[in-house]
């Protein structure tokens, strides 16, 4: 009998740990929405070749590059720490990196040095950790057309809206000419009848 019990014991604590875990990263991310700082990330046009796997829309980032020229060491993909200032339109652009979280608010990224140039000057290229939009399947093609073709539409602004908070991130939403592409893609099936 008293090993039924600790058996019962057992499986309760696994059971309670297995739905805090899940639990937990929700709640982080959700606090990361609530209070976590919004920039405004400027997409680039992507490879027409493969910009769709599975339910999701990859992204490219113009404001991917930063000369560094203090003399510190960096090698390709090396966690490093971002932070951010905005210009004039709202955009985000990147002020200073640290190997080391930074001390302001929480207000910087955590990403990865993706290729590291040492000729007069290091330019680091930067993988950002929201590269991919995910969406509903049965709009996700429709969302990929209407991206790729606002990238090549000069007149067009895309950005993506993205939480940052103590090195974390969430991507919130992808904008065209500052309409969410979720209600782009619905108002074009409304007007197409689909």
């Amino acid at each position: 009998m008293n090993n039924n019990r600790v058996l019962l014991v057992v499986f309760v604590l696994v059971a309670l740990a297995q739905l805090y875990i899940p639990a937990k990263m929700i709640w982080d991310k959700e606090e990361i929405i609530e209070i976590g700082q919004t920039y405004k990330f400027k997409t680039a046009h992507i490879d027409p070749t493969d910009p769709f796997r599975g339910k999701y829309i990859t992204l490219s980032f113009i404001d991917t590059r930063f000369k560094v020229t203090d003399g510190t060491k960096w090698t390709n993909g090396e966690e490093i720490y971002l932070s951010f200032n905005t210009d004039s339109l709202g955009y985000a652009n990147i002020q200073s990196i640290s190997k080391n979280p930074f001390d302001n608010n929480g207000n910087y990224l955590k990403a990865k040095v993706r290729y590291a140039t040492s000729l007069e000057q290091t330019t680091l290229l930067i993988d950002y950790p929201f590269d991919r939009y995910y969406m509903e399947e049965s709009k996700a093609y429709r969302a990929e057309v209407m991206y790729r073709e606002s990238q090549r539409d000069t007149s067009t602004t895309t950005y993506a809206l993205v939480k940052i908070k103590n090195g974390e991130s969430v991507l919130e939403d992808v904008m065209i000419n500052g309409i969410p592409i979720r209600e782009v893609v619905k108002s074009h099936d409304e007007n197409s009848g689909e």
